[in-house]
């Protein structure tokens, strides 16, 4: 009996030491990132060092940016979407090499978007020209499209 109490008091402190260290390695994460809270989902915490995901744009400055009528390319992306965890790494290396800006949106923390934007799932690319939308694309695409969106919409 007294060993069942030594080893459920082990079991007991480690889990612990593990809820402390994962607390710390959010607040390490959390400090300045660009949602400008703390108090985000743990999804979204876990992408906050990733570097295809450094282009965060909040639903304020979206607004501002579409409405001052500047060419905007937006991404829609929802950390928990696997298609987006598929698409992002093509993506934004892309958009990189054709020094295009994309703007990245999260739908997991800012869900207004889905019906503001009119976002049918993720991942969608959407390009505003004079605060219009001028073209999108959904779900999965591969590098080529990626490019072909790039070249005939956003560079054109």
């Amino acid at each position: 009996m007294k060993k069942l109490l030594i080893i459920g008091a082990v079991v007991v402190a480690i889990f612990v030491l593990l809820i402390f260290l994962n607390n710390a390695a959010n607040e390490e994460k959390l400090a300045g990132n660009p949602y400008g809270t703390d108090d985000l989902k743990q999804e979204t915490i876990d992408q906050l060092d990733d570097e295809n995901y450094q282009n965060i744009i909040l639903p304020d400055e979206l607004d501002e940016k579409i409405a001052s009528g500047e060419p905007t390319t937006v991404y829609y992306f929802s950390p928990t979407c696997p298609h987006c965890q598929e698409t992002t790494p093509i993506l934004m290396p892309v958009a990189e090499e054709m020094d295009v800006e994309v703007d990245q949106y999260n739908l997991w923390e800012f869900e207004q978007g889905w019906d503001e934007y009119a976002i049918q799932g993720t991942p969608t690319l959407v390009h505003y020209e004079n605060g219009e939308e001028v073209a999108r694309w959904e779900g999965s695409q591969p590098e080529g499209n990626i490019r072909r969106f790039f070249d005939e919409i956003v560079l054109n």
